[in-house]
Parts: C-alpha cells; sequence; structure tokens
C-alpha cells in the first residue's frame, strides 16, 4: 500500500475522493458499469484524466465495458486504504459543530460523526451523543481514528489528549496553531484564506 501512496501524484489523491463519492452513490442507485466518459460527466472530470488517476492503482477496466463499479471500489478500498465507515468525533459543539453534526451525510464517502465532546455537554443538544471533553478516554468510540475540532480555548492540550488516545488525523477548523506528532495528520480548514484566495485569483482573472 505504501508503494502505491508513493507513486500517486497529490493532484490525483485529491480526486479520488470525488470518484469514490460518484462511486458509491452510483452503486446505491443500482448501477453496476460505467464507462470513464460517463464518469466524467458525472463528476465534471475529463475522462482522459479519469483513466490516467486510475491508471496509478492497476488496470481496473476494459475497453469498450468500462469500470466495473463494485470491483472499483472495492480496489480502491484494498490498495488505498480507504474506508467508508470511519468513526469520527467532533470536538467542540457550539455552532460550527452543530452545524457539521446537521451535515453528517457523508456515507457516500467516509464515515459519520459518532459523537461530540464539549467543556459544557448539558448545554447541548445535538443527533448524537456529547459527552465531556474530560471524559474523551472512557467514551472514545473503538478504532476511531479521525477527529474534527471547532473550539477555541486550550487547543494544544486537548490536541495532545486526542493523540494520547489513538487520534491520527484531525480536521482542524480552529485558527490556533499546535504541534503534533509526525504521525498524525492535520487538515485546516481556513475559510478566510480561501476567500482571500479567491478574491486574488478573481481580480487576476479580470486583469
Amino acid at each position: 500500500m505504501e508503494e502505491i501512496k508513493k507513486k500517486v501524484p497529490k493532484a490525483t489523491l485529491q480526486r479520488y475522493p470525488v470518484y469514490l463519492k460518484a462511486l458509491r452513490k452510483l452503486q446505491s442507485e443500482g448501477v453496476t458499469h460505467i464507462m470513464s466518459s460517463t464518469l466524467g460527466d458525472y463528476v465534471s472530470i475529463p475522462s482522459t484524466t479519469i483513466r490516467r488517476d486510475f491508471s496509478f492503482i492497476g488496470s481496473l477496466g476494459k475497453q469498450g465495458y468500462g469500470y466495473d463499479v463494485n470491483y472499483l471500489i472495492e480496489k480502491f478500498n484494498s490498495e488505498l486504504g480507504v474506508g467508508f465507515d470511519e468513526k469520527i468525533i467532533l470536538v467542540g459543539v457550539g455552532n460550527l459543530g452543530r452545524a457539521l453534526l446537521n451535515y453528517n451525510k457523508w456515507n457516500h464517502v467516509v464515515g459519520e460523526i459518532v459523537c461530540g465532546f464539549d467543556m459544557f455537554p448539558e448545554n447541548v443538544q445535538a443527533s448524537v451523543p456529547v459527552y465531556n471533553i474530560k471524559e474523551l478516554g472512557q467514551h472514545m468510540p473503538q478504532g476511531c481514528r479521525i477527529a474534527i475540532i471547532t473550539i477555541s480555548n486550550k487547543v494544544q492540550e486537548t490536541v495532545d489528549l486526542l493523540v494520547e488516545n489513538g487520534i491520527k488525523g484531525i480536521v482542524n477548523f480552529t485558527s490556533e496553531h499546535f504541534n503534533v506528532p509526525k504521525d498524525v495528520y492535520v487538515k485546516s480548514i481556513d475559510v478566510v484564506s480561501s476567500i482571500q484566495e479567491l478574491v486574488f485569483e478573481t481580480n487576476t482573472f479580470q486583469e
């Protein structure tokens, strides 16, 4: 698996979740085979790009026959270690946290948020169980590797606690800098920076 990951360009890796979401949805609708051109129209990605992206993990389709949707999903899962039943925890169930819970419909891509942690869980009404952050070790779901954090206080302390309890990937909605071990991955979501980049790109395009 590691060898395959090293060969796949970053841009291709970023497109795999798009393909997987589409394929899972097509599977749920009863589609068993699909041509690269049809999939390309479905995800708005050129079919030539799709075929090249898929080639990094082997020969997945037959000319004139297309791709077996079930096999393609299984191949992604086995070769790239992509799971679709991740147990995700949410740390910080304020306004943003509740909004994320309302969007907790990622069954075609990864998994779902199964519980939340907050400093004042007694004040939270949510669609999943919410526990005190001090009880994280007691209520950590078995096999959980991913955490979403939307907190504003004691960020480093909380991140350390997550790492101690087996978290290997963090989706970071905070504005704070924090440190993690080398084997823990962080994906920061910075809306302000994204808007700044968009403004710059829009102004540049207009010029």
